[in-house]
């Protein structure tokens, strides 16, 4: 490797498999080159939460970064690990801070179909990474009065908006998002559709949200009808805009092959379900693209956390590292591609070969393996997994 790239470690069984991934597949092959962060939930609490702003800063720096899964507290998770904040999504720090969109795909194996029979291509979710409720402020009403909205403008002014007249006790959340983001959203969706020759939906919900969905689907369409128009119609590509909802009903009925853009929390949830339908929450590639020309690539899914429980009593779980290795590879091959490393970048080609061959033979985990056609003799615990990549790499 010329440069290095960042690494964002996380927590649970993935922190326990990103490990693993980097003795067994990476570090016997190329000279890995990291600028490491440790965003564990008890080191996120430690620095009150400035590792993970750093980590942000450090992908902003070096252009290319790698995230492993990582819990987002709660609850349950501040008396579990006795922390003294609750503090954001590591995710929505990092994304606020790069802004851009999220893209998501399904890793297709010729043994496993998608649990939707009309779906023959892949569909690719592409998210918006900022804002809303990612982003939101929240407050607890004790009792009986007046919720507003405020905003005053530079020179003092303000202008108000009446929330609720509450009753009694409740709760109450604020979000926003930016007009810039929103428009770079769109053109980040545009340029992805335009190099992999897909067509474009973009859902949202303006009957109900009248000004902020309505917000969305304005500049979506103004980047489209401004920048993007003749080169989509230049390529054969068109853009569809319906309602959410819609959308929903028309994904499970089609046959897939095309980008569905979506607002933050929409893609969040939209994209589990492409990749459970898919296969698996662990088969789903996602990346970060942001307007600055900086990629962050991450696995779609948590932190497998009862696994890690059994993982605690010495149990080999069958955990499925492929989202984790797929991470690993783009990063590489990005990094490779921005700083004109052949060698790197066929190396990065050669391990997802070397990973996706090892299902097609019939070695999988156990989330695949109940799926497969035809069925594997038995189910690979995360460990034999790693090891049968390791030796068809080799």
């Amino acid at each position: 490797m010329k440069n290095a790239l960042v690494e964002i470690d996380g927590d649970e069984m993935t922190r326990v498999l990103w490990a693993l991934i980097k003795d067994k597949l990476l570090k016997p092959f190329i000279d890995l080159k990291t600028e490491y962060y440790d965003l564990s939930i008890k080191h996120r609490d430690e620095t009150d939460d400035a590792i993970t702003v750093e980590a942000a800063h450090a992908i902003q720096r070096l252009g290319v970064g790698v995230k492993c899964a990582t819990i987002t507290s709660n609850a349950a998770r501040k008396v579990e690990y006795g922390l003294k904040h609750l503090h954001m999504s590591p995710n929505g720090t990092i994304r606020a801070i790069l802004d851009g969109t999220v893209f998501r795909k399904p890793i297709s194996v010729s043994s496993v179909r998608p649990s939707v029979s009309t779906w023959k291509k892949p569909i690719i979710i592409g998210r918006h990474a900022y804002g809303d409720v990612y982003k939101n402020a929240e407050m607890v009403i004790p009792g009986k009065g007046t919720v507003e909205l405020v905003y005053t403008d530079e020179s003092g002014t303000e202008t108000r908006k009446l929330i609720m007249e509450m009753p009694g006790p409740g709760i109450v959340q604020g979000m926003h998002n930016l007009d810039e983001s929103i428009r770079n959203f769109a053109r980040s969706c545009f340029m992805y559709a335009l190099a992999e020759k897909v067509n474009v939906w973009f859902a949202t919900k303006d009957t109900i949200s009248k000004t902020y969905d309505g917000r969305f689907k304005e500049l979506f369409n103004e980047v489209y009808e401004r920048e993007f128009k003749d080169k989509c119609a230049g390529a054969g590509i068109s853009y569809f805009y319906t309602l959410i909802d819609d959308a929903v009903a028309r994904v499970v009925k089609g046959e897939g092959g095309f980008l569905w853009a979506c607002k933050n929390y929409d893609g969040d949830v939209m994209s589990d379900m492409i990749a459970s339908a898919s296969g698996s929450l662990a088969m789903m590639t996602s990346v970060l693209v942001s307007p600055s020309g900086v990629f962050e690539y991450e696995a779609a899914h948590g932190t497998v956390q009862q696994h890690y429980y059994r993982y605690l009593k010495e149990e080999k779980t069958s955990t499925n590292p492929m989202a984790l290795i797929f991470a690993w590879t783009g990063a590489l091959a990005k990094r490779a591609e921005l700083d004109d490393d052949p060698a790197l970048k066929s190396f990065a080609c050669k391990l997802e070969q070397a990973s996706l061959q090892t299902i097609e033979s019939g070695e999988m985990t156990g989330d695949l393996a109940q799926l497969a056609q035809p069925a594997p003799a038995r189910a690979l615990n995360s460990w034999e997994f790693i090891d049968a990549v390791e030796a068809r790499l080799h």
